[in-house]
C-alpha cells in the first residue's frame, strides 16, 4: 500500500522489530500484562514474527507458533493511535497468506474482544470445545489460572 504521503511495509525480518515498543504494548495488554522484556525477546526468538510499519515506524506486530501443520496466532496488535484504519486487516491478510505458512491446515487464536475482525478471515468459534484442554500455572494469581471446579464434571 503506497501513495505519495504514506508507505506501509510488512516484514518478517526480526532485526527490524522494535522490541521496546512490543514489550511496552504487551506488558500493558490484558493477555500479557506484566510480561518481562526477557520473555518478550525469548518469545520473538522462538516464533515466526510479523511487523507492520508506517513510514518506517512500527505500528503493529503479530507472532505465529507453528509446526507447519498447526498454527497459533498470538500477540497480534496495532498501536492504539493507528487503529480503525484497516492496518489490522492488512497485517492479518499478509500473515495468513505468507508463503512460509501456506500449508497450515489449522489455525488457532484466543481473543476476548476481536471476534468480529477474525471472523472476516475465516476464524470461527470452536464447535467442540470439550475436546480441548489447557494447562496453566497453578496459582490463582496467574492470568491462566483454571479453577479446580472447572473440571468437576469430569
Amino acid at each position: 500500500m503506497k501513495n505519495t504521503d504514506i508507505e506501509l511495509e510488512f516484514s518478517t525480518d526480526k532485526s527490524k522489530l522494535d522490541i521496546g515498543l512490543i514489550h511496552e504494548f504487551l506488558t500493558n495488554s490484558y493477555w500479557a500484562k506484566g510480561r518481562t522484556i526477557e520473555a518478550v525477546k525469548k518469545s520473538i526468538e522462538n516464533s515466526f514474527c510479523f511487523g507492520i510499519y508506517l513510514n518506517t515506524q512500527q505500528i503493529g506486530f503479530a507472532r505465529v507458533l507453528s509446526d507447519n501443520v498447526f498454527a497459533y496466532v498470538t500477540d497480534l496488535f496495532i498501536i492504539e493511535t493507528y487503529r480503525g484504519k484497516g492496518f489490522s486487516k492488512v497485517l492479518l491478510e499478509k500473515m495468513l497468506s505468507h508463503q512460509e505458512l501456506a500449508e497450515i491446515e489449522l489455525w488457532f487464536l484466543a481473543t476476548k474482544d476481536s471476534q468480529i475482525l477474525y471472523k472476516k478471515f475465516g476464524f470461527t468459534m470452536i464447535s467442540n470445545p470439550e475436546m480441548y484442554m489447557i494447562r496453566g500455572k497453578n496459582s490463582s494469581k496467574s492470568k491462566w489460572y483454571i479453577s479446580p471446579d472447572a473440571n468437576s464434571s469430569l
